[in-house]
């Protein structure tokens, strides 16, 4: 019976030593490779993030416009940390018409996004980083 039940602890220890060590502060992130961004890049847009009303955003933010394709880069970035962060296109603070740009990569740091399509920028106004998991906004900025 004493030998069951150490052989119950010890495979309970081992579960959560794995548990434990599977777990990362930064899982919420997913790896994706970014656009490189041409020297030649002409900044069509730009804008400066701030604080949502869930989290805290600073940096700078760009639509870069390269041969045929466009780029989101942020610059100077920082950001609390949530989970399921995305970058979104929006045409409103609050997202509800948006284009889903993808994870957020790292809390800071510069980086970038590649823009699908042609979106009209008159429409598209804001760059958000937003929680999709519990519909949360962290920041948001105006590009103009």
């Amino acid at each position: 019976m004493i030998g069951r039940l150490r052989a119950i602890n010890h495979l309970i220890a081992f579960l959560l030593s794995v548990v434990t060590i599977s777990c990362s502060r930064n899982s919420y992130f997913v790896e994706t490779i970014q656009p490189a961004i041409d020297t030649a890049a002409m900044v069509t847009y730009s804008g400066n993030f701030s604080n949502g009303p869930y989290g805290s955003v600073s940096g700078n933010v760009a639509i870069l416009k390269q041969r045929d394709s466009l780029v989101l880069s942020l610059s100077n970035f920082n950001s609390s940390s949530g989970p399921a962060l995305h970058v979104y296109l929006s045409k409103e603070v609050q997202p509800v018409n948006f284009i889903d740009l993808g994870s957020l990569r790292s809390n800071n740091g510069d980086q970038a996004y590649s823009i699908a399509g042609m979106p009209d920028f008159s429409q598209y106004k804001y760059a958000l980083i937003h929680c999709k998991q519990y519909n949360h906004l962290f920041g948001s900025a105006l590009i103009q």
